[in-house]
């Protein structure tokens, strides 16, 4: 690993902080969705639902706050502030759990579009160096240029592995974001149904 580092020059530095930034990204992200999973209760979300369409909105809330379902949470918060608007009630709950959803995404968003680039400013960085020992008549061998462009690839190969790598768990947690939103769309819906149906 070091001997990678040496031979692709100082862009690798940052090249390994990406990744560990990634690492740690994706590993905290996967714990929050383990937990959220552990804690999912759809009958706490169907309990709120009937105790809504019973008339009991305060036994309603009361479930939702009890529950550790990020749906019936955000339910429960839109019949608190029902009077006043209860679409935007629920809209301001919901963004606010799918906020925590989202927290990390973009770091990853970035790592994924910056470490090739990175990878890539390090093989220029190399091929000008291999280059410039051609200019400077230090060529003792033909095999001098061509191993300084092996080793200047070495920067996109590591830069190319760090994208690939964060690709997969990124596109996972967007699908689950996009998972959560439906589920509190479908549940803020049938919630808006069954007070207009009072």
């Amino acid at each position: 690993m070091f001997y990678l580092f040496q031979k692709g020059g100082p862009i690798m530095w940052p090249l390994f902080l990406t990744s560990v930034i990634s690492v740690a990204v994706i590993l905290e992200r996967l714990f929050f969705m383990m937990m959220i999973r552990v804690r999912r209760d759809p009958s706490a979300v169907e309990s709120l639902l009937g105790l809504a369409e019973k008339g009991d909105m305060s036994g309603a809330i009361e479930t939702g706050e009890a529950s550790r379902d990020y749906v019936a949470a955000t339910l429960a918060q839109g019949l608190k502030n029902r009077n006043k608007s209860l679409s935007s009630a629920l809209m301001k709950a919901a963004n606010q759990e799918l906020k925590r959803f989202n927290q990390g995404l973009f770091v990853l968003d970035t790592v994924i579009t910056l470490a090739p680039l990175l990878g890539l400013l390090a093989t220029v960085t190399g091929m000008i160096h291999a280059f410039g020992l051609l200019g400077n008549k230090e060529l003792e061998a033909p095999t001098v240029i061509t191993g300084g462009i092996a080793e200047a690839l070495i920067g996109t190969a590591f830069g190319l592995g760090i994208a690939i790598v964060a690709l997969i768990p990124f596109n996972y947690l967007n699908s689950k974001l996009e998972e959560a939103r439906h589920e509190i769309e479908d549940a803020a819906t049938q919630l808006e149904l069954i007070l207009k149906a009072d």
